[in-house]
């Protein structure tokens, strides 16, 4: 056996092998039907909750800093019941995109409030241990068009 076809079964070695590792890393990366699920569940979770007036599990989808912000469940229900009636009490619910920022993701979700009115809601999510919290979110009334 020559020094050419040593040199050749080393390369396919080291190519097989960088292919492997490449493999490996690329699926060991959540997908990204797997992070717009995750999301999505944490948004709507904390709205059933909101809709239930289960102040403790709204509370479990805060980030740590709404949580810092507010400092209790008790505190947190009462202003997003005041100042977020369109989250608090939603009567549709429809997920439109998901923008990547880095540290952070925007979910927009459009929302129909109980008075029918409809908005786009800014939802800031970050990933805390794991799971992905709610950081914010910021309303506006949905453009209808024509």
């Amino acid at each position: 056996m020559g020094l050419n076809s040593v040199n050749i079964k080393t390369g396919i070695i080291l190519a097989l092998t960088a292919a492997l590792v490449l493999a490996l890393a690329w699926s060991s990366r959540p997908l990204a039907d797997d992070a717009d699920a995750d999301i999505q569940n944490a948004i709507l979770s904390q709205i059933e909750a909101f809709a239930n007036e289960d102040e403790v599990q709204a509370w479990a989808y805060a980030s740590e800093g709404i949580k810092r912000r507010f400092g209790t469940s008790e505190g947190f229900l009462a202003m997003v019941r005041e100042a977020y009636p369109a989250v608090h009490s939603a009567t549709a619910i429809e997920f439109a995109e998901r923008v990547p920022h880095g540290g952070f993701d925007i979910q927009v979700v459009r929302l129909q409030g109980p008075e029918g009115k409809r908005w786009d809601a800014y939802y800031r999510m970050e990933m805390t241990d794991g799971a992905w919290k709610i950081a914010g979110v910021r309303l506006q009334p949905a453009d209808l068009g024509i």
